[in-house]
């Protein structure tokens, strides 16, 4: 129990450390915002909030994943849109890991697929938005250069160049000639937009999923490292690319997933928070433990295999409230545990908790950073809109992250209010087109 105690005390985040993580995410979000060094890129969108005046029909290219979605958005104005018409692709390993004209061109065969589908090929143009959930150098409106992939894509000929170009390249070799890509967006920007459009308080967009990531809309007079800004009025929504800030206290066991990752020293906060790795962070505080016979059970082999336990078995194991914790048994078995327990069980579930909890605190920290750069004093209402696999289905997180903004603001978190933007991302490229296109 010792052990268990020290894992705890490791991985707290009380409410004095949240407020220098605070101090610290608002001087590197001055930095980027300058051009200095930063771990925080601070990337220009181009693109400013919705009015909810937005009319009109439009289209949009959710990519986010090897799962993607074609949809048709119909917004009426008084902020209100009719549920979006969808269609949902899926990418295959030879699309992921061959040329960018295999994979553009299954995209732009998709998005024709689409149009005749609902009966929009050969119609009057139709302006599209397009959600690129990669690390991307936006250049305009509607250009951007992928800076590299991430999720496992390896698809060539695309780093380093103009994703808008190459799909436009693509409608063009498809004869897809009445689309016009009005905008291009990331996953983050898209669920702010789209929750703004409905709710004027909405000015923040978090994804927390298998990636994490922010943004919000800052006052054009602080972007300085665009002096042509300088003296305008009016705000542009900022991706923050918050899954790079490093200025975190890591534990032994962080450093270490750290070292064996494929990018060491990059993305310390998402390796901290997020669903490809919360589970990898687990499986190697309960590695140590079993290796040190904190745990009766003795013998464990799947937790000593590099990702052999996956941040949805952390789920399983604290969405269980048996009297016997019998479904943590069950996943103890199947890490090669025939017989454990009820302590066994106990004491896996509190760490998998312990390690859940900080990741929760960690984002409340960074939202309480955002929120507190648009609003010092806290005196207006803010809605955050999340979406992501771990913040909608992760037993305990989003309860973890009102209870730390509680602690954090007292009564005035009230203020602040997280709320779930399932799907967001394609509604709000969409809703971006619609604003591009009335400009």
């Amino acid at each position: 129990m010792a052990m268990r105690e020290e894992i705890g005390r490791i991985f707290d985040l009380p409410v004095p450390m949240i407020w220098k993580v605070v101090e610290a995410f608002h001087l590197d979000m001055d930095k980027g915002l300058a051009g200095e060094e930063s771990s925080l890129k601070m990337i220009p969108t181009y693109v400013g909030m919705p009015t909810g005046g937005e009319k009109g029909d439009f289209i949009a290219l959710d990519l986010g994943g090897t799962n993607f979605r074609v949809l048709k958005l119909t917004l009426k104005g008084g902020r209100k849109a009719l549920e979006p018409v969808i269609m949902k692709f899926a990418l295959e390993k030879k699309q992921i890991t061959g040329t960018a004209e295999i994979f553009f061109d299954f995209i732009a065969d998709s998005v024709g697929a689409f149009l005749e589908k609902n009966n929009l090929t050969g119609k009057d143009r139709l302006n599209l938005g397009f959600t690129f959930s990669f690390p991307i150098r936006q250049t305009g409106i509607s250009s951007g250069i992928l800076m590299c992939w991430t999720k496992g894509f390896e698809t060539t000929g695309v780093v380093g160049n103009d994703v808008v170009k190459l799909m436009n390249e693509a409608f063009a070799r498809k004869r897809i000639d009445n689309v016009k890509i009005s905008a291009l967006v990331n996953d983050t920007v898209g669920t702010l937009i789209a929750k703004s459009y409905e709710d004027p308080d909405c000015d923040a967009g978090v994804i927390i999923g298998t990636g994490t990531n922010a943004c919000y809309p800052e006052e054009l007079t602080r972007i300085k490292k665009w002096p042509a800004l300088s003296g305008k009025k009016g705000r542009m929504i900022i991706n923050i690319e918050w899954g790079n800030f490093d200025k975190l206290i890591s534990t032994s066991y962080d450093r270490q997933l750290d070292e064996a990752s494929d990018n060491p020293g990059q993305q310390i906060l998402e390796k901290m928070v997020s669903g490809m790795y919360l589970g990898e962070v687990a499986r190697m505080v309960l590695s140590d433990m079993s290796s040190k016979k904190e745990f009766a059970c003795v013998s464990m082999p799947g937790l000593f295999t590099k990702g052999g336990f996956g941040t949805e078995y952390m789920s399983d194991v604290e969405a269980d409230v048996t009297r016997g914790l019998d479904g943590v048994g069950d996943i103890l078995k199947k890490l090669g545990c025939s017989q454990s327990s009820k302590e066994d069980r106990g004491l896996f579930k509190d760490i998998c908790g312990i390690v859940s909890c900080r990741a929760a605190r960690i984002s409340a920290a960074c939202i309480a950073a955002i929120v507190t750069r648009m609003d010092p004093q806290l005196e207006n209402a803010h809605t955050i809109a999340i979406d992501g696999s771990v913040f909608e289905k992760h037993p305990t997180f989003a309860a973890n992250m009102r209870k730390a903004l509680d602690e954090i603001f007292g009564v005035k978190a009230s203020l602040i209010r997280p709320v779930l933007a399932k799907d967001g991302s394609g509604k709000g490229a969409a809703i971006t087109a619609a604003i591009t296109a009335k400009k």
